[in-house]
Order: structure tokens, then sequence, then C-alpha cells
């Protein structure tokens, strides 16, 4: 594969123009998802106290979320063939709206992993479909930008989402957090069935096109190793807020301010490298996950020192928040005829990824200590960029 491959076609008609609205409420609903998945990140501490649970038990309100999406990502297409991928949506930002408010109300823990299990399935449903739906609303030749507007949701979310509402779970209560995050995300239904175009469904899905599509040379090493590096990097995130809680005689504020720091990071990697990857897919494949390892090693290995931190978790967000541009243009590089397909893969692997990373971390922080994860972290990241590298190279 080269970095110079043709704009994918799809069954899409050209567009004369970007339906600028349309990609404004894409990139909302990923703000909003990508924030109620996480926000258990930057509050796990106050989340265990008031539910009576530890932290490990705590951090897996996001292993749920993963474990459904691993199983919604490649059915979805098949649950729902032929429903038009607008009413989809809509009803996944309900679906989401729902389980923030219940997660709100929630007594205990079991009540509040049951909530997760309609967040899992709106996440997953979305991301499947953002390739699809991002082509139909900007045209085939615009995918490039049009990624960008949903991955840049993503990023604000890390920017404005955790941190203010760890802010606000400060002032008042983490469950007021959610109850504003299930009413917001309600209320986008709206918006997205005014602005978006109808989305008719792919000609073919199920789970025999996306076998088919993983037989394609290079499909299985890239997605291998996309599925290392998204698990490197939620070893280290999941619990960030515990390797943050290492600096001596931290407060609230400053935990706050670096969640920001790593979202800023984000939002400007996200800009930066979604206007050169398509020049510079290759380098960005490989040295990507390599700096997000070094970051997530400087983390726990420079607790003493808040600036060395501050740096490593601002270019940590800064080359993460490019991860899922540059996975996306290797989707539309590599199976620009099945975008769909190659959407649900690549969200299988990244649910089924955090999944493992929050289970695996709950237990690693809870039995070991947070620096174990933060070093199996920086271990997988590496490998991933050998096999996504890897599979660059595999003749189409």
């Amino acid at each position: 594969m080269t970095t110079t491959a043709s704009v994918p076609k799809t069954a899409s008609p050209p567009s004369a123009r970007i339906r600028y609205g349309g990609l404004v409420v894409l990139m909302l609903l990923s703000f909003l998802l990508v924030t109620a998945e996480f926000l258990p990140n930057g509050m796990l501490t106050e989340m265990a106290a008031s539910l009576g649970v530890t932290a490990g038990q705590a951090g897996q309100t996001v292993t749920v979320t993963a474990l459904v999406g691993l199983v919604v990502a490649p059915t979805v297409g098949l649950m729902f063939p032929r429903l038009d991928r607008r009413t989809l949506l809509v009803w996944m930002a309900v679906a989401a709206g729902v389980s923030n408010l219940l997660v709100a109300i929630a007594p205990n823990l079991v009540v509040v992993l049951f909530a997760r299990f309609f967040l899992g399935a709106a996440i997953s449903a979305f991301w499947s479909m953002s390739i699809t739906v991002a082509v139909r609303v900007a045209g085939p030749e615009r995918l490039g930008r049009a990624v960008m507007f949903t991955s840049a949701g993503a990023s604000l979310a890390t920017v404005a989402g955790v941190p203010v509402g760890v802010m606000i779970s400060e002032v008042a209560d983490w469950r007021a957090v959610f109850a504003l995050a299930g009413i917001i995300t309600g209320l986008l239904a709206i918006g997205l069935r005014v602005l978006l175009p109808a989305v008719p469904a792919a000609p073919a899905s199920g789970l025999g096109l996306l076998v088919d599509t993983m037989r394609r040379p290079g499909v299985s090493l890239g997605l291998a190793g996309h599925v290392l590096v998204v698990l490197g990097h939620f070893l280290g995130y999941t619990y960030i807020r515990l390797a943050l809680e290492r600096i001596p005689d931290v407060e609230a504020g400053t935990i706050v301010l670096l969640l920001a720091l790593f979202g800023i990071g984000g939002l400007i990697g996200n800009i930066t490298i979604g206007l050169v990857v398509d020049r510079t897919f290759a380098l960005f494949a490989v040295l990507t996950p390599t700096v997000i390892a070094l970051t997530v090693a400087a983390t726990i290995l420079f607790p003493g020192s808040v600036a060395a931190i501050g740096v490593a978790v601002f270019v940590w967000g800064f080359f993460f928040a490019s991860w899922l541009i540059v996975v996306n243009t290797w989707v539309g590089h590599r199976m620009p005829d099945r975008l769909e397909a190659g959407g649900s893969l690549v969200v299988v692997g990244f649910q089924g990824a955090i999944m493992i990373a929050a289970g695996m971390g709950g237990l690693l922080v809870d039995t070991v200590g947070v620096e174990l994860a933060y070093g199996l972290g920086t271990g997988v990241l590496l490998v991933g960029a050998v096999l996504f590298g890897a599979s660059n190279r595999a003749k189409n």
C-alpha cells in the first residue's frame, strides 16, 4: 500500500458542497459519547467512594461499555440491515441519554454497569457507521476532512468534556455530571434527525462480509497492531487519575489542569495530523504509537515533576487523538469499497482493547499498583507500532 492511494469510491454520490450542519452534529455526538464513556476515568475516586467499591471495581464501568461494543460493532449491520443510518444514530443518541440518566440515579455498582450497556451499544453503532455517514455528509472526495470532524469531537471530549465533568463533580456531585450529559445527549437526537441527510444501509453487511474483509492482504496484521495500540493506551489512560495522584501534595485543580492538557494536546494533534496524514500516512502509522509509548512511560517515571508530567500528557494527547484519523485513513486506503465493514472491524478492535485494558488494569492496580499497568502499556504500544507499520507493506 502507498500513501498516495486514490480517494475511496463509495455508493454515495459526490457532494456539491459539504453539509457542515451534519458534520457539526456528528462532532457533537462523538463529543458527548466519548465524554460519557470516559467520565469515570476522571471521577474514579468519587464514584468508588459513593458506590462503596474499590477503584479497580469502579473502573469496570469503562469495561462494560467496551464489552457491549465488542458485541454490537460486528453485528449492528446484521441486526439492522435496511435501517437508514440517520435513524439508527438518532436512536443511539436516545439510548446514550437514557444510560447517563440511569447512572445518575443508580443506587449501586450493579445498576451502573447495567445502565452502561446502553452507552456501549450507542458508542459502537456510532463509530461503526461514522465513516459511511461522513462520506454521505461530505462526499467521498472529502472523507479525510469529514473524519477529522468526528475525531475532533472525541478530542474535545478530553479537552472540555471530561475535565469540565471533573470540575462539576468537585462543586456538586458526580451524579449531577451524568444527569447533565444524559439530558444534552437526548436533546441532540433532534439535531441529528434534522441536519443529517438520509444514509441508506450498505448493500451487504453481516459477519460473513467482515470475515472476508479480514482475509484481505494486511488487514488482519493491521487490526492486530490497532488492538495493541489501543490496549497500551488504555492500560494507562483508564487509570490516569491514580497515576496523577502519585504527584506529591497534588491538588484537585492540578489534576483537572493536567487532564485538560491531555485534551488540548489531542485537539491540536487532531487538526495538525488530520491535515497532513494523507501525505505522511506511513510515517504516522509507526510514529504515533511509538511516541504514545514514550509518554505513557514518562507519566509514571517522573511523579515528582508536575512540569514533566504536563509535557508528557500534552504530547500523549496530541498523538493519541490522531490515532482514529490514522486507522480510519488506513481503512479508506485498504478497503475503499467496504467502509462500513472496515469501520465495524476498527470498532471491534477498539472496544475489545478497552475492555481488556480496563479489566486487566483494574486487577493490576488493586493487587500490584498503577506502575505495572503503565509499564505493560508501554511495551504493548511498541509491539503495536511494529505490527501496524508492517501491515502497510502488504500488497493489495
